[in-house]
């Protein structure tokens, strides 16, 4: 008898029309290193007495469908997450490329997705409809693979024998490395940066109205957060004396491959808090900032992200 494996397991996705609905088609595989994406329904016991010390059979809870998946950050594929999070971008360019893609903070409207996830020696094929990101986040070091963790909110799960994605597409996988990354600080490359990390949170809203099938009946983007750490060996006074100020200043992530293809996230107003800078031993000083972005009144927005690529659009 086959068992699951995690090396045969597959993940397909598309942007749906209506919310709650799998398209027919249209499905792109994606790649993927690990999903926690699924949905539960706990039992709640039976509170009845007069039926002696045994219990009375539990009856079924309303359905959460979520999890986290964790997704490589590279040239194209990551575009469909980026549209997930932010939105549709402007997109700019001419064939046969390359093209840029800008996402911006702020829209009120996010698309949703349909991802199905399959387990073809069980077979377990489950598909998860009105699926969207309500957070995204990753970690800038010095070495290692570079991976994002998409923290999702499905609306549902419907469980097949066979794959409802039909023959999905593939992206080209082109995938940015750590050694590939850069920060700059109001447009000067910020020196002495052990690590960064990096959030954004639609913070979504379950609206869990009351439904004879148990599932929500949708999520709405509500204030959004843009976070992050920045942990650096302490040999200057520049930003601590801009935590000290209080004053804003602008972050630039950034990936480049030596073929073109690039990722920038761009925090427009990033507020730094004062920390607390300890000698804890013999070996270098090192501090932590908590960093916390807000909407710049100059770009009325708090963040843009600028992939480019030779997709033709998103």
């Amino acid at each position: 008898m086959a068992r699951a494996q995690g090396a045969r397991s597959q993940l397909a996705a598309a942007f749906e029309t209506v919310y709650g609905t799998a398209p027919a088609g249209g499905f792109t595989r994606m790649p993927f290193a690990a999903s926690t994406l699924s949905a539960e329904q706990p039992l709640l016991s039976s509170e009845l007495l007069g039926y002696g010390r045994d219990p009375l059979a539990p009856v079924k809870d309303a359905i959460t469908a979520d999890g986290d998946l964790t997704i490589p950050i590279d040239a194209e594929a990551f575009g469909f997450w980026l549209k997930a999070t932010f939105g549709s971008p402007v997109t700019t360019g001419a064939s046969p490329g390359p093209y840029t893609h800008n996402f911006e903070t702020g829209n009120w409207t996010l698309p949703s997705m349909a991802i199905e996830t399959g387990m073809p020696e069980v077979p377990r094929f489950a598909m998860y409809s009105g699926v969207m990101v309500n957070q995204l986040s990753w970690t800038m070091q010095r070495s290692g693979l570079l991976t994002a963790s998409a923290q999702l909110v499905a609306q549902g799960e419907a469980v097949a024998s066979t794959s409802q994605a039909g023959t999905p597409t593939d992206y080209d996988l082109r995938r940015f490395g750590h050694f590939n990354g850069s920060i700059e600080r109001d447009g000067v490359a910020l020196g002495n940066v052990i690590s960064a990390q990096i959030t954004y949170a639609n913070n979504l809203d379950r609206i869990e109205t009351i439904r004879n099938d148990g599932m929500i009946d949708g999520a709405d983007p509500t204030i959004a957060a843009l976070t992050g750490q920045i942990e650096v060996r302490f040999a200057d006074m520049v930003l601590m004396n801009q935590a000290i100020a209080g004053t804003p200043c602008e972050l630039e992530f950034a990936y480049t491959l030596a073929s073109g293809e690039s990722l920038t996230f761009t925090a427009h107003a990033v507020y730094l808090p004062r920390p607390r800078v300890e000698i804890s031993g013999p070996q270098g000083v090192q501090a932590t900032f908590d960093w916390q972005a807000a909407r710049d009144p100059i770009t009325s927005r708090m963040a843009t992200i600028t992939l480019v690529n030779s997709i033709e659009e998103y």
